[in-house]
């Protein structure tokens, strides 16, 4: 999205999960609007969540919702076909898993069949490479069948629900960082996916997605606190510095020139988290 995110991201997103990451028009403060109306204010506070700890996370097809209120985004344009292999370390993998479950919802605003069937068998692929696999089996399976029948929104149920499965999975084998991770993943890809089409078409309701400070704080603390061995790591490094770039844009009014500069940061990251994966 993102996002958990995004990004629960991106992720989406994110940010889109991002993404990622807004509501349905009962989410929405001020009036309600119409089908046709976008909404006055958005209010991240409002929106259908997941939380991490203490933090909530818009979901990353509530994020899309708005974003399709706001204007007819080029989702096949912005659509990336995802760098994948099952090898490289753990810690790029679950960056990884995350930024291609924020794909997936991108190919599914995109009404991408294929694509969306090619990232189920990517998070599968990945799922397997950190020890996952059988926690989202079931719902790789399920986009699969749900893309062919393009039941678009039982997709996002699933990629929604795999992205939880193996963060929760991670949690019991007590790998609580690489879900972390997963979680940063989606929500950078989100945060992309989201500049860019803001970026394109800016309006202050728009750009209102992008006010997640609190969310940016809760993935920076999580960062501070991993061992060093994971700190040290140069990806997370470049990802824990994309951060702090990001982190006095969106503690501010969020301008055209901040989006462009954040949809820059985020690219440039995600880019180093598809590198030689």
């Amino acid at each position: 999205m993102i996002s958990t995110c995004i990004y629960n991201f991106v992720s989406t997103v994110p940010a889109l999960r991002v993404v990622l990451l807004a509501a349905g028009l009962g989410a929405l403060a001020g009036q309600p609007a119409s089908a046709d109306t976008p909404p006055r204010q958005i209010d991240l506070s409002r929106f259908p969540a997941t939380r991490l700890e203490d933090v909530v996370v818009p979901l990353p097809s509530e994020v899309f919702n708005v974003l399709d209120k706001l204007g007819t985004p080029d989702w096949k344009g912005e659509l990336r076909v995802p760098t994948i292999a099952n090898r490289g370390p753990r810690p790029q993998i679950a960056l990884l898993l995350g930024s291609v479950v924020a794909e997936g919802f991108v190919a599914v605003e995109a009404k991408d069949r294929e694509q969306v069937k090619q990232i189920g068998r990517d998070v599968l692929e990945l799922a397997r490479a950190i020890g996952v696999e059988k926690t989202v089996l079931s719902r790789t399976n399920a986009i699969l069948t749900k893309a062919d029948a393009s039941d678009w929104r039982g997709v996002r149920q699933e990629l929604d629900g795999a992205l939880t499965d193996v963060k929760n999975a991670m949690i019991e084998l007590q790998d609580a960082q690489l879900a972390h991770l997963v979680s940063l993943g989606g929500w950078l890809r989100g945060t992309e996916v989201l500049t860019s089409i803001v970026e394109k078409s800016y309006s202050p309701d728009a750009a209102d997605l992008l006010n997640q400070p609190d969310l940016l704080r809760y993935f920076q603390e999580r960062l501070a606190g991993m061992p060093s061995r994971l700190r040290h790591n140069q990806l997370v490094s470049q990802v824990e510095k994309g951060l702090a770039e990001i982190s006095p844009l969106i503690n501010q009014k969020i301008t055209p020139a901040s989006v462009k500069r954040i949809n820059e940061i985020t690219g440039q990251v995600v880019r180093a988290i598809s590198s030689n994966a």
